[in-house]
């Protein structure tokens, strides 16, 4: 009998140390942003990236079969707005998210407090002029209806790239990043500025022949069928400080799984996909 009654312990005790190791390795590489946890051969760890459907979803989903080889299985969440992204970041439905520059990037975390930071950059999306009544910037006509949207962030953006085409002229001194429609200090054909558009229907007001020409930003122009390089009258400088970037909460950027998406991201077989799939609409920072 205490032979029986023994072994029925010893039986319980088994079992009871197999759950517990169970439930341990169940737990591991469960978090993309984790650290170095070890995970069990052959099983990925999941990384759940925002991003908006043009370019940025079509650069993940080329990027995932290379992230498959680290051991990484890349869920993309496509959104078709700019303040969800940082929302869902926010609140760790995300492990990060690419769909902003960093002029947007710094206002969002200066309006609403977000412990972000910018894990790495991946490409610039030039923003264009078009406009179905005139052939150049040179043929637009005084007091030119230009249309631009209501993206604050964006203002700084046309205002310098409308200056360097010679259009108007800042005032001295003006952080262009930052520059304001009341920054304009020299404005020779008296352009008129309307800002009062949501960014994503820029394209549908061009479409429907509205203002004399159109700032569009290129995933907004891509996303609705534009070709950049053919369509615009004119094109921002390849040297524009609005780089797309990868964005995740702080602390997340020395994450192994981050690491191994921006280095993919910023691989050649990415660089030249980009290159090779926009043209030049896109363009890498590399």
């Amino acid at each position: 009998m205490k032979k029986f009654l023994f072994g029925l312990f010893a039986a319980v005790l088994v079992l009871a140390l197999a759950a517990c190791g169970t439930k341990d390795n169940s737990s591991n590489g469960s978090n993309a942003t984790d650290g170095d946890a070890e995970k069990p051969a052959g099983e990925k760890t999941t990384l759940k990236v925002g991003a908006s459907n043009t370019p940025h979803a079509e650069i993940l989903e080329e990027a995932k079969p290379l992230l498959a080889e680290k051991g990484y299985d890349l869920e993309i969440e496509s959104y078709t707005d700019y303040v969800l992204p940082n929302k869902d970041l926010d609140e760790g439905e995300l492990n990060a998210n690419y769909f902003q520059h960093i002029p947007y990037f710094e206002g969002q975390i200066a309006d609403f407090g977000y412990d972000f930071v910018n894990a790495g950059s991946i490409h610039i999306e030039p923003i264009g002029v078009y406009s179905k009544k005139y052939k150049s910037l040179e043929e637009l006509p005084e007091g030119a209806n230009i249309l631009i949207s209501n993206s604050v962030a964006d203002h700084g953006r046309v205002l310098a790239m409308l200056e360097e085409k010679g259009l108007i002229k800042l005032a001295d001194g003006v952080e262009k990043v930052k520059a304001e429609l009341g920054d304009i200090v020299e404005n020779p054909k008296n352009l008129k500025f309307d800002a009062n558009y949501e960014a994503a229907l820029m394209p549908q007001l061009y479409n429907n022949d509205e203002g004399d020409a159109l700032l569009i930003n290129s995933n907004f122009a891509i996303d609705a069928g534009l070709n950049p390089m053919e369509d615009s009258i004119a094109l921002e400088d390849k040297e524009s400080p609005y780089v797309n970037i990868i964005a995740v909460k702080k602390g997340d950027e020395d994450s192994e799984a981050i690491k191994a998406l921006i280095e993919v991201l910023n691989s050649q077989e990415i660089q030249d996909f980009i290159v090779e799939q926009w043209g030049g609409a896109v363009v890498p920072v590399k």
